[in-house]
């Protein structure tokens, strides 16, 4: 009788599978296995994500809020954490710019116009890692969004946000990856980018055997050596949606890596 296969589950946030990435880099890992291992991603916000880390339901963390993962790690929740790529946040909006904040260079002023002018802006308001840039981000331009009439708070992932945010003819917050993969179906537009507050790191941490002595330590490990190795790394720099890369792989300076970061 055949054994079922092992089953690496991974808690990742909603933006890294959203982009698309994942439907290239999870079957070329199993592949590589060569073993029977099949991945299961469960597609939450990072804090959402960690939550479930932290009861043993998951094996690995694929997220995006370096300050938590340092956290979770330093409380004993997980192990050998390891930087994967990064990309960026960008701050999209309607053509029609309400608010004038095309071309800014500052996150936080085109926030504190956005407030100024009162115009539709759609929080994930999840607890992902997106949504706790953001809300830097409005910390930092002095203003308390919550609750005013032109702050709508979605709580969903970051496909449905650009979807409503769509709709609403409105501003949002967006990983440059998901953007890229949804800019066909939505009438948005990058207004800001570049900006240093806007770089998104991601990492991969396997949750510790240590603590939750169930997991698939060994499977986790092997992810994380593959989406690090110099052929994760080639795929991660690779992977574009219009002509653009979606990411840029941090862990090997591969000749991939290199023209990828001059095209960017």
């Amino acid at each position: 009788m055949s054994r079922s296969p092992v089953k690496l589950v991974i808690a990742s946030t909603t933006s890294t599978q959203n982009s698309g990435l994942f439907d290239v880099l999870i079957p070329a890992f199993e592949k590589a296995a060569r073993s029977g291992l099949k991945v299961e991603v469960i597609a939450v916000g990072t804090g959402q994500a960690m939550r479930l880390a932290k009861k043993g339901g998951v094996d690995l963390l694929f997220v995006h809020d370096p300050f938590r993962e340092e956290k979770f790690v330093a409380e004993g929740y997980g192990v050998n954490r390891r930087l994967v790529m990064h990309n960026d946040f960008v701050i999209v909006g309607p053509g029609s710019d309400p608010a004038r904040i095309k071309g800014l260079t500052s996150a936080v002023d085109a926030f504190e116009l956005i407030a100024e002018a009162e115009a539709t802006f759609v929080s994930r308001a999840d607890d992902s890692g997106t949504n706790v840039r953001e809300q830097d981000l409005w910390d930092d331009a002095g203003v308390s969004p919550n609750g005013r009439d032109w702050y709508v708070e979605a709580g969903a992932k970051m496909s449905d946000t650009l979807l409503l945010a769509s709709e609403q003819k409105a501003y949002t917050l967006s990983d440059r990856g998901t953007f890229l993969n949804y800019a066909s179906r939505i009438g948005l537009k990058v207004l800001v980018a570049g900006d240093t507050l806007l770089k998104n790191q991601y990492s991969v941490i396997a949750v510790s055997p240590a603590a939750f002595p169930g997991v698939k330590y060994r499977e986790a490990m092997d992810f994380i050596s593959y989406v690090t190795s110099p052929e994760g790394q080639g795929l991660i720099a690779r992977y574009k949606k219009h002509g653009v890369n979606a990411f840029i792989p941090d862990a090997v300076p591969s000749a991939a890596a290199k023209r990828a970061r001059g095209r960017r």
